[in-house]
């Protein structure tokens, strides 16, 4: 038969049961920091001037600075699938590009602790990533067709400054329809001249051929106009974050 505890052991026990229970729970709490490196998720796209990631997280203060001075409102902070990155600015491309056309990346002006910079070496720029062409067989320019419309729909509240219509205030990509014969959407609205360019699918194509592949080259800087304004209801062209910025 067991023992029957007296009021002063039951309370030690419930104690000591609810310290275990606390302490795992702050103990499983850290570990959910891990679980986005543990897992692979996808990697965030930093803002332009982002240090390496690691520097990145030690820097950031999540002030939210950049957020508010993002003419385009491209940055958002980070929930709780970013782990230890949570609070951390962060940029959904195909929701939103970056406007990299704004004067003197505002975003990094106002960062108070560096965490965006513009400190770099004579081999890099700042840059957020790198466009690639991931639906190849999907893109418009490649079967050699034409768009008409609005590139993202009625609907779509994405933002870009069109340096034609108004060079100082962003506008919806909605409010400008499209009537192409070729679409190149992608090269048309990148904001960095000579990052991507239309060109034909081989060397020895017949020059009556309409189609053209879209081609990244070292200028572009990741921005993501190319995802944003890709009128495929899902994109044919994406941003990998495959360049680590700046280190402190």
């Amino acid at each position: 038969m067991a023992r029957k505890l007296t009021p002063k052991q039951q309370k030690e026990r419930r104690t000591l049961v609810f310290s275990a229970l606390m302490g795992a729970g702050v103990v499983g709490s850290g570990l959910m920091a891990y679980l986005p490196m543990h897992l692979k998720w996808e990697a965030y796209l930093r803002p332009p001037g982002a240090l390496n990631e690691k520097d990145l997280l030690g820097s950031c203060i999540k002030c939210g600075q950049c957020v508010q001075v993002c003419p385009v409102e491209a940055i958002k902070l980070s929930d709780g699938e970013g782990g230890f990155g949570i609070g951390v600015p962060y940029i959904d491309a195909r929701a939103q590009a970056c406007d990299f056309s704004c004067d003197a990346t505002q975003c990094v002006l106002a960062c108070p602790t560096g965490a965006l910079s513009h400190k770099i070496d004579k081999k890099e720029q700042v840059n957020m990533g790198l466009a690639r062409l991931s639906r190849p067989d999907a893109c418009l320019a490649r079967l050699g067709q034409g768009f008409k419309g609005q590139a993202r729909g009625a609907d779509f509240e994405g933002l870009h400054r069109y340096e034609k219509i108004d060079r100082w205030n962003p506008i919806k990509i909605a409010d400008h329809p499209y009537d192409l014969p070729l679409c190149d959407l992608c090269v048309r609205e990148c904001p960095i001249k000579g990052a991507i360019s239309m060109q034909p699918l081989t060397t020895d194509q017949d020059k009556d051929d309409p189609r053209r592949t879209p081609v990244v080259h070292d200028k572009c800087v990741g921005c993501g106009m190319c995802e944003m304004i890709c009128p495929l209801e899902t994109t044919a062209i994406v941003i990998d974050q495959t360049r680590e910025g700046p280190k402190v």
